[in-house]
């Protein structure tokens, strides 16, 4: 299943109990979407990534009234210390962020923020939960397996660096924005690649198309399609790629290395600074691609998936 993942931090082992949060916290959804509350997150994040020496990501460019992830926030008083998001593609699984304010931890805090998430979690029936943890994050990693969750995979946050300047055009292969009527092609040339279920990914793929932020593009030989590559713009700086394919029967012609230098130069044209993409760390094939591009491995990150019937225990 092809995922969109994100960061996991645990607030420690004994979260996970039913321990009862002090009277003093306070539990809301998030609903202000200011600046002012962008900034206390922000300031959140820090602190615990300052302290835990992790490569600490809550996700807070996905933060927005509109399309963007639920969140939770926790206050003791007019102070931010605790934050859980989490977001869903497929309304089958859900990929979560949480921290929690280092002075305020083995308070039930991540517990209470979870139970809340779940909630909602379970009017829309998710079934399993994600979590990302960095691969530094010793707490987070201990969590996880005191709750017996399963390691799923593990993967590379990469930034691209710059061009490399030996990668030969093509002029005969471009990129055009796919349209509804390529839906057919772009399922699949994603089963061929990642092995999911035609209905499944038919699904995702036109859950996901609906957010004003993705663009879908079709690699095309000529006016033959070879491949897909899909791109989620950040606020105004920062794009993500993902969900990029060739069909299994071209590869090895190069079209890989042109897809991406083309997006990246694209990308560039329009101001992008920051552009980012995961893979698969057991994928060599896949990183030697993407380092030969110019991307740099910026951080590791374990993925464990949760049954939410197990949570909810």
């Amino acid at each position: 299943m092809a995922l969109y993942p994100f960061y996991f931090l645990v607030d420690s082992l004994y979260h996970l109990s039913n321990t009862k949060v002090m009277p003093t916290y306070t539990i809301s959804k998030m609903t202000d979407f200011s600046d002012q509350q962008i900034d206390q997150i922000r300031l959140l994040e820090k602190r615990c990534a300052s302290f835990d020496a992790s490569n600490l990501r809550v996700g807070i460019e996905s933060l927005k009234e509109v399309h963007g992830d639920e969140a939770f926030l926790c206050y003791n008083e007019d102070q931010l210390i605790g934050f859980l998001s989490w977001y869903t593609s497929d309304r089958i699984e859900a990929n979560i962020n949480a921290m929690v304010h280092p002075d305020f931890r083995r308070n039930g805090i991540f517990r209470s923020l979870l139970n809340n998430a779940l909630a909602d979690m379970h009017h829309i029936d998710i079934q399993h939960c994600l979590f990302r943890i960095p691969s530094n994050s010793q707490s987070g990693i201990d969590c996880i397996q005191h709750i017996d969750a399963d390691l799923s995979h593990s993967q590379f946050s990469m930034t691209f660096n710059s061009i490399q300047d030996n990668i030969a055009c093509y002029n005969h292969l471009h990129l055009k924005v796919a349209e509804k009527k390529d839906i057919a092609f772009l399922v699949y040339c994603f089963v061929q690649a990642f092995g999911d279920s035609a209905s499944w990914t038919k699904e995702y793929l036109e859950n996901t198309s609906k957010e004003p932020t993705r663009l879908t593009y079709l690699a095309l030989d000529k006016s033959h399609p070879v491949g897909m590559i899909r791109v989620n713009t950040i606020q105004t700086s920062t794009a993500v790629i993902h969900d990029f394919c060739v069909l299994p029967t071209v590869q090895g012609n190069g079209y890989g290395r042109n897809i991406l230098a083309q997006l990246i130069t694209l990308l560039q044209d329009q101001q992008y600074t920051e552009i980012r993409l995961s893979v698969v760390t057991a994928n060599r094939q896949a990183l030697s691609l993407y380092q030969s591009v110019g991307f740099k491995i910026s951080a590791e990150f374990y993925y464990y998936s949760l049954p939410l019937v197990s949570i909810s225990k």
